[in-house]
Formats: structure tokens, sequence, C-alpha cells
């Protein structure tokens, strides 16, 4: 990217800046995100790209055709999630929801990058289409967007592309060599008791009592079941059970989920969930079989390693070799794997590959006042994705978040006169706001 565009991206972050706090302050849950993806395709057709609606729910897609070359997707999501922000802002979201995890960072960083792209189109070939996922907190967005045809309708990617937030300082980018996200399967557990009086708890059977073994037994599925070197998580994130506390009730209900960043961990990690919820009842003398119900499910997010040397070979140019990271595998859940061959059943592609990195989102103020002296230290002590005290800062992280989108895009798609992508493009655009 020359000059002309860094000077075009200075002139976009006013805009960028109202559309990523207007989408702030008025978040939407998964599955109910019809303003935000009004908002979001407004954004990409005024950028000059073809725009489509109600993709697999309330999803975007945008597609802006350059000549011949590879297909590039840039994803961001659509949807925040069920906590109430705890910041301070002025700006803050009012209610019951909050974008807590930095997806409307990631949407205006996607507008962003896509405005620069449209008008740079003399530096690249092929075909750019960015989307607005919804329902990526759900787990159930991008299998509803590639169910609904995404591939078929709108063209198979080459190489599909994504960015998270993260409490790093912004103009940071971390890369990961292997699983970067973790697969989980989450349940609905019903526990069936017989219900009764409580003072003749003899005469019933107490499913708040199994509930409560079945909790106290799934941390055993860590702790002696899991390899100690398998990062595994099982988590029992809700216990609902009863009215009144004179009254046994029939059943109790509990959500659980487990989290791997191996396939054969979290199966075998899953098996035991299983075994234990059904061995519990049993030894209780529950009247019925117990309920153990998916409802959702994510595999493991593994970006492919050659495009992720030449990401990081690109992010490097753009940011400096210092700033350019490595990054762990976490245990957060992610759909994003869905739309390469974790998700061909669905869209019936091979060869997609995927790349994804996380974005540093904290200013330096509050990098600075973070306490600890190591890096490590300050990252603990920063509030975290999905914490109510979450607030990225826009006027660092969304520039460097454009930026690094706009970097990535460039490096893969086409050079002029190139019938292919070039192995290490590079967006030249350190001027533009902070990084």
């Amino acid at each position: 990217m020359d000059e002309s565009l860094a000077a075009r991206l200075a002139a976009l972050l006013r805009p960028l800046t109202a559309f990523y706090l207007e989408v702030h302050r008025h978040p939407e849950l998964s599955g109910r995100e019809r303003r935000t993806a009004g908002l979001f395709a407004g954004r990409l057709a005024d950028a000059g790209l073809d725009v489509a609606t109600g993709v697999g729910g309330h999803g975007v897609v945008g597609v802006l055709r350059n000549g011949d070359g590879p297909t590039v997707l840039l994803r961001a999501e659509l949807d925040a999630l069920p906590v109430r922000e705890e910041t301070g802002l002025p700006y803050a979201a009012q209610g019951g929801a909050a974008h807590a995890c930095g997806h409307d960072l990631h949407l205006a960083a996607a507008a962003g990058a896509a405005a620069l792209l449209a008008g740079g189109r003399a530096a690249w070939r092929g075909t750019l289409m960015v989307v607005g996922q919804p329902a990526e907190e759900t787990l159930q967005g991008a299998r509803a967007m590639l169910a609904d045809g995404l591939y078929e309708r709108f063209g198979v990617p080459d190489e599909v592309l994504a960015q998270h937030a993260a409490p790093l300082p912004a103009g940071m980018v971390a890369h990961a060599y292997g699983p970067v996200a973790a697969g989980s399967v989450t349940y609905r557990v019903v526990v069936h008791g017989r219900g009764g009086h409580a003072g003749a708890p003899h005469l019933a059977v107490d499913p708040v009592v199994t509930a409560a073994h079945v909790v106290a037994r799934l941390q055993t599925v860590v702790a002696r079941e899991a390899a100690p070197a398998d990062p595994v998580a099982v988590t029992v994130g809700s216990f609902h059970a009863g009215d009144r506390p004179n009254v046994i009730p029939e059943s109790a209900e509990l959500g659980v989920t487990v989290r791997a960043v191996g396939d054969a961990a979290l199966d075998r990690a899953v098996a035991a969930v299983e075994r234990i919820v059904r061995a519990e009842c049993a030894a209780a003398g529950c009247p019925r079989e117990p309920e153990l119900v998916r409802v959702g499910s994510s595999p493991v997010t593994h970006p492919d390693p050659g495009l992720t040397a030449a990401l990081r070979a690109a992010h490097a140019a753009e940011f400096g070799a210092e700033r350019v990271a490595m990054w762990p595998p976490t245990l957060a859940t992610e759909d994003f794997a869905l739309f390469g061959a974790a998700g061909r059943e669905l869209h019936g592609a091979a060869g997609v590959r995927l790349g994804y990195w996380m974005l540093g989102v904290t200013g330096p103020a509050a990098w600075a006042r973070a306490a600890g002296t190591s890096a490590a230290a300050k990252l603990a002590a920063l509030p975290a994705n999905h914490s109510p005290a979450f607030a990225p800062d826009p006027r660092t992280a969304l520039p460097a978040g454009v930026r690094a989108l706009a970097a990535a895009a460039l490096a893969r798609l086409g050079g002029p006169g190139q019938a292919g992508r070039p192995k290490a493009a590079v967006c030249a655009c350190r001027g533009a706001g902070a990084g």
C-alpha cells in the first residue's frame, strides 16, 4: 500500500470511529443482529462492494471483483455478549448486552480494510469478499451462512482471514503455528428425579443432590482423565433446579462446556462427561435416564502453517518485527474453522486455507497502568475478553486493525500483471494512526 492509501486511511478514521462507537453503544445478541448488520452492509456498500444481506440469518456478504486472481475472504463478527458493561466509558453500552469480545472493533477494521482496498484497486488483482458473520458467540453463525450457500452463491475463497481482539498493546499482532483456539462441545444436561416434600426425602429422588454430585465428579475429568500435556477444560456454567426450599423438584438442569485444543483430547473428555452424568444418575436411582443434548460444538481452529508464515512476514513489514509476537494455544472457542476443511461437509470446497491472528487493543496508558513489569504479568492484570471491564482503545487499536487486515489481504491478492498471488506483498502505511 502506497502513501496515497496511507492518507486515505487517515481520512477514513473519523467515520470508522463513529461507526465503531455506534455499534459499541447499541450491541445486539447472537441471532438478533439486524441493526448491526444493516450498519455494516451500509459501510461496505459505500466502499463500492456488491452487498447481500440475510445470509444465514443476519449475515452480510460484500464482494469486490478486480480482475483475475485469487479470492480472499475477510471475516468479522456481528454479535455481542449478554454481559453488562462496566467500563465507565462515555460511549458504554446500556442494558444487559455488550461487545465484551471486541466484535465491534473487528467490524470497523473490516469495513476500513474494505474501503482501503476498494480505493486502491491498482495495487491488486482478484476478488475480495468481506463477511459479517452473525451468531459467533453461540457457535452457530458460520454453520448457518455456509448452509445457506455462502460459497455456492458468492464464490469459493482461496483463503479466509480473520483477526481477534486481545489485551496486547495496540499496534501488535500475534500468530500461532498450531491450534489457536479450542474445539468444544456444549451440553444441556437434565437430571430427572422424583419430586416430593422436603420433610420426606426418603419418598423422593432428589435431582439437586444428584446434579451436585455430577458437578463435583466432572472436575476429575481434567484432573484424572486428561493427559497432563493436553489443555482441557470442563466447565459447568449454569445450574437450575427448583423454586421453593420446602419442595424437592422433579429435575435439575446443567449447562456444561467441554474444551480442548486437540481432537483426540476433546473426544476423550466428551466421552468422560457423558459417562459420569449417566453413572451418577444410575447411582442415585433416578427414575429416568438423563437428557444429554448437544446444543453447540466447534472444531479446533488450526491456521494453515504456510499461510501463517506469509501473514507474519506481511505484518512484520507493516508494523516492524518487534511488534509481531507468537500466540500460544488457548481454550477460547471459535466457529471460524468451519470456513476451511473442518466445514467441508457444509460447503463442499477443498483446499480453503485459513489465516488467523490476534490483534492488540490495549492503549498505551492502560498498558502502562496495568500491574506488573513483565508482559505476562500485565496480560494477567488487564481485563480479558468477555469481562464486563474489557475496553479496547479505538484511537490506537482501530487504525492498527485496519492496517493488519489490509496488509494481510494485499499480501494474498495478486499484484498488477500477476496471474497468482505474490509471496509477500506489503502494506507500507505506517504513517496512518498509532502503532
